[in-house]
Parts: C-alpha cells; structure tokens; sequence
C-alpha cells in the first residue's frame, strides 16, 4: 500500500471481531512502533502487549469504562520510560520520552492500518490504575492504549 493510502486508510476502530489478528502481525506493528525516532536515540518508551482476558476488562475500566477496549483481542500499553532519557535531565522526564511515546503511537497505529488491523489511540484513562493493572515500575508512566483487532 502507498504511504499516502494508509494515511487516509487510517482510523479509529472501537468494535472488533472475536478473531484476532495473528502473533506475527502483532510483532510487525510492535516492532515498526520501535523504528520511531527517539530523543538521542535513546529510545526512552516501552510498549506492553495484553492479549484479550481479565487485564484488558479492567483496563476498559481504567478508560473510564469504554469496553471497546476490553472486548479487542489485543491493546498495546504505551509508556514514558523516564529512567533511558534521565541524561536529559527534567527536559528529558517532562518532554522527550512522552515525544518518543507518542511518535511509537503512531508509528503502531499506521503499521495496523497497513495490515488491516483496526486500532484507536486512547488517552482518556487513570494511569494509575493502569500502573496497577499491568505492574508497571515507577519508571514506567503509561501515556497511551491501543487496542488492536479486526473491525467489526
């Protein structure tokens, strides 16, 4: 597909069908969110893959109750690494990593697009209650949810 097309291919999916996308189709969208540039080349983000189960039903809760999330086979948690960027001092912690993030984000959504694998960026959540749900160090500050599936 041209780039221009999954550009304009490229939207939110909040309904997915029970099949899920294969594990070699996740690592494809994970492995290109990891190609984002990054603030020195640090890379300062990590990204968690859940498959569907009890963690995504309290992570649909986390996001203020928006079940699209718990009901996608698949959400990839997005999150600030703030211990890599720490040579960037508070600049680093309060910007680069949450850029770094982000520009994964995209990079995962327009990947999922590409192989027809529906996704939306959800950024409305406690992200505490995410740092519980999944275990996340102090470190490790979650900026973004992505379930991923096949559109309904």
């Amino acid at each position: 597909m041209q780039f221009d097309d999954v550009i304009k291919k490229r939207h939110s999916v909040r309904s997915y069908t029970n099949f899920p996308p294969s594990g070699r189709d996740i690592e494809k969208v994970l492995e290109v969110a990891n190609m984002a540039p990054s603030a020195g080349g640090l890379g300062s983000r990590s990204i968690m893959v859940i498959r569907k189960g009890s963690k995504t039903a309290a992570l649909a809760e986390a996001a203020g109750g928006q079940k699209f999330v718990g009901e996608a086979p698949f959400v990839m948690i997005f999150c600030a690494d703030t211990d890599r960027v720490r040579a960037y001092g508070d600049r680093g912690k309060d910007l680069y990593c949450i850029q770094d993030t982000a520009a994964a984000v995209q990079n995962a959504l327009l990947k999922a697009a590409d192989i027809g694998i529906g996704s939306c960026w959800v950024g409305a959540f406690d992200p505490d209650m995410v740092t519980e749900i999944i275990g996340l160090p102090e470190h490790l500050i979650p900026q973004a949810i992505v379930p991923l599936g096949y559109e309904e």
